[in-house]
């Protein structure tokens, strides 16, 4: 499964999203919207207005939800 994360510099919500998922051992991508802000344009045109953004493939969300976050774990440990 491919996660992207839209991440800002110095942001909190965004620090804790990538410490749950590296805590969960998830992998993702990261895209800074300090460094790429035409990114920005298009989250804005989803609806969103605040960091962090994730998208995992069928399922995205904003600000840090742990609730997700372990969601996306879940389907792997049913496979071991």
């Amino acid at each position: 499964m491919r996660i992207i994360i839209y991440t800002k510099n110095n942001c909190v919500q965004c620090n804790a999203t990538k410490n749950a998922m590296d805590k969960q051992g998830i992998t993702y991508q990261l895209v800074n919207l300090d460094h790429e802000p035409e990114a920005v344009e298009t989250l804005k045109a989803m609806g969103y207005r605040q960091v962090p953004v994730v998208m995992a493939e069928q399922d995205h969300w904003s600000g840090f939800r742990p609730d997700k976050i372990l969601a996306l774990r879940q389907p792997a440990a049913v496979g071991v």
